[in-house]
């Protein structure tokens, strides 16, 4: 299978920002991207279309934050679908717009993590399972080849995910790839303390077509993790780091790993460890995906 270069929602959210949407394009949920899906669609695609045209295979939904926990925070929580199916409407329209016979370009519809984590007694597996289904349903429907778990840091979430997911995805007369991946913080586990050997453990039972990591570091320190996926895993692996560890300043987080520098670590990476999907989390830019597209192409 050959390797594909993605972008993540940590770029996304940055350059929605710097479009500096107003008040009312937010419908007075400042902060809610997902909501620019129905309110400045011209906004994502603009986003979309700037990763698109340097060069990616796929590009990932504005919907990381179109889940329970995180919609719940603004009281529109009965928006998940609406949402996803917006944010995936979106993404679709873009990747079909830059596609040609030899190179088709694809959507990964997102799912972000939430902010409330069911081993800590935030909710309950099965309604995050439901929320989970909802929003893949309006992925789905909109027409995502794929649908992306990411940044899990709780398994039980991670569980609730994938099979509020899959349920979806078995009622489907098409094929629809499902990725998962963790966050490995620096300490070398998960949030709440699980290793990459448990996640996998708990998740390739789960009928997943890849597992991965992304978000919370850069290339160096995932290595030892995909390390072990490659020895271990029977499933394909999907890695998206941050361009390095965050520097946080006046203006907040910045990322100190150049374009030639992630996309050399992502090239090694593909070497040394055959993964199959590669890409960007937070602070990689489109000018840090060109340089990996160029590398690794």
């Amino acid at each position: 299978m050959a390797s594909r270069v993605i972008i993540a929602d940590g770029a996304m959210g940055t350059m929605l920002q710097a479009a500096n949407p107003t008040l009312e394009d937010f419908q007075n949920h400042e902060g809610c991207n997902e909501i620019l899906n129905v309110t400045r669609p011209d906004v994502v695609r603009a986003v979309h279309d700037e990763y698109l045209a340097v060069g990616v295979d796929a590009i990932e939904t504005n919907t990381f934050g179109a889940n329970w926990a995180n919609l719940a925070e603004y009281g529109i929580e009965d928006r998940i679908y609406e949402l996803a199916y917006a944010g995936g409407k979106i993404a679709r329209e873009a990747a079909d717009a830059f596609s040609t016979p030899d190179k088709p370009r694809f959507v990964l519809g997102s799912l972000g993590p939430g902010t409330k984590l069911p081993t800590l007694g935030h909710t309950t597996y099965a309604h995050l399972k439901d929320a989970y289904r909802i929003a893949s349903q309006g992925l789905v429907d909109a027409g995502a080849d794929a649908l992306l778990i990411e940044t899990t840091q709780d398994l039980l979430q991670a569980k609730a995910a994938v099979n509020g997911a899959r349920e979806v995805l078995d009622a489907l007369d098409r094929d629809v790839v499902l990725i998962a991946q963790v966050t490995v913080e620096t300490t070398g586990t998960m949030l709440l303390g699980s290793e990459i050997g448990a996640a996998l453990d708990a998740l390739e039972p789960l009928d997943i077509d890849l597992i991965g990591l992304n978000c919370a570091t850069g290339p160096a320190e995932m290595s030892e993790h995909l390390r072990y996926l490659a020895k271990n895993s029977k499933v394909a692996i999907s890695v998206m780091p941050n361009a390095g560890l965050p520097i946080l300043g006046p203006n907040g987080a910045s990322y100190p790993l150049s374009p030639d520098e992630l996309a050399e670590a992502l090239s090694t990476f593909t070497k040394d460890y055959g993964l199959t999907l590669i890409g960007g989390c937070c602070g990689t830019t489109p000018a840090h995906l060109k340089a990996v597209v160029e590398k690794v192409s």
